[in-house]
This record gives C-alpha cells, sequence and structure tokens, in this order.
C-alpha cells in the first residue's frame, strides 16, 4: 500500500512538472484532484471536528440559553444557504453582514492587542537595549506610519500636497517597505527552491529505486 501511495505521488509530481512544457490535460488533471481531496478532505474534518461535536453539545444542552446559542448558527448557516434563491437573498445578505461585522471586530481586536500593542511596547524599549537596532526600529516604525498618513494641503496652483518634511519621512518609510517586501519575496524563493530540490530528489529517489 505504501508502494502504491509513493507511486501515485512520483506520477502527479510528474503531470504537475508537465506544465514547465506548457499548460496541458495531465497538469490541469492533478490540479483537480488535489482540489478535489482538498475539498474531501476539509468536509470530512469539518464535519468530524466542528458540527458533529457541535450538534451533540447543542442537543444535549442542560438549559434553554445554551439551546439556543447553538441554534443560533445553524439559523445562519440555514440564511446563508438562502443567498442561492432570489425571493429570500435578503435573508442569506443579512447574515453574511452579521459574520463580516463579527469577524472584522474580532480581527480588529486580534491586531491593537495581539500586533500594534505589542510593536508599541518593542519600539518604546528598544533604544535601552541596543542603541543601533533600536534606533533604526524607531525609524522603521515611524517612517512606515507617515508614509501611509494622507494629511495634505492645497498648494496655490490648486494641486493637493503634502509637506516637504513629511514627503521626506515617508520616502524613509518607504524604502524601509521596500526591504520589507524585498525580504518577504526573498524567503518565499527559498522555501520555494527548498520544495522544488525536494520534490526532484524525491523524483531521483524514485527514478534510481526501480
Amino acid at each position: 500500500m505504501d508502494q502504491l501511495g509513493l507511486w501515485v505521488g512520483f506520477i502527479l509530481t510528474l503531470m504537475v512538472f508537465s506544465y514547465l512544457l506548457g499548460d496541458n490535460v495531465l497538469y490541469r488533471l492533478a490540479v483537480y484532484v488535489f482540489v478535489g481531496l482538498s475539498a474531501g478532505f476539509v468536509t470530512i474534518v469539518t464535519l468530524d471536528s466542528v458540527l458533529l461535536p457541535w450538534f451533540r453539545d447543542a442537543l444535549s444542552a442542560g438549559s434553554t440559553s445554551n439551546l439556543i446559542l447553538g441554534i443560533i448558527p445553524l439559523v445562519l448557516g440555514a440564511f446563508l444557504l438562502l443567498r442561492m434563491t432570489k425571493r429570500f437573498n435578503a435573508l442569506g445578505t443579512l447574515a453574511l453582514a452579521l459574520i463580516i461585522g463579527v469577524g472584522a471586530a474580532v480581527a480588529l481586536v486580534g491586531a491593537i492587542s495581539g500586533t500594534l500593542v505589542p510593536l508599541a511596547n518593542t519600539t518604546a524599549g528598544a533604544p535601552g537595549s541596543d542603541a543601533l537596532n533600536g534606533f533604526i526600529l524607531v525609524i522603521g516604525v515611524v517612517s512606515t506610519l507617515v508614509y501611509f498618513q494622507y494629511l495634505a494641503r492645497r498648494v496655490p496652483g490648486g494641486a493637493i500636497r503634502r509637506g516637504a518634511f513629511v514627503r521626506t519621512v515617508g520616502a524613509v518609510g518607504q524604502g524601509f517597505i521596500a526591504v520589507t517586501l524585498g525580504a518577504l519575496y526573498g524567503g518565499a524563493i527559498l522555501t520555494g527552491l527548498v520544495i522544488f530540490s525536494e520534490r526532484i530528489a524525491f523524483l531521483i529517489g524514485r527514478i534510481g529505486g526501480g
């Protein structure tokens, strides 16, 4: 059974690499298999780890309030399915708006408590621990934040322009952003090369192993 799985992975890998020769049926078939298996796996995990336990907890709730809280997600899910109909599309839109609103609120709280506050604490304490790195960190944070502010004034010619100081600091922030994006892109390239080399080693091992 393990040998069968290895050969299937070997064949699918070759089918994906066939895209180097151009878009073809083999590559599309491999993508379809991957998407289908991923969708099936996510469906099984969702049913087994989320929906079924939720149904059991909702039905076995000892109080009416817990039962109502367990039914609310079911009602919202039904409303979302109603978006496929023209007659009850408004109910689906209401459920979707509620989900987006709650998700945005949770994301905002998470960004403030998990990103902005720790970043502010790190920036404030950095100069004391390492003067050079702390200075670079403070300059990078401040200049990047200034780059994303859009306060400007109207010049006599009618054009809207930011002040010279703000433009200068914003240019420094733009440089920090470019360096950061370049580092992230380089990391993504290195990760892709590692995965590519691993698959090449897999193919060579399969060919060499007969």
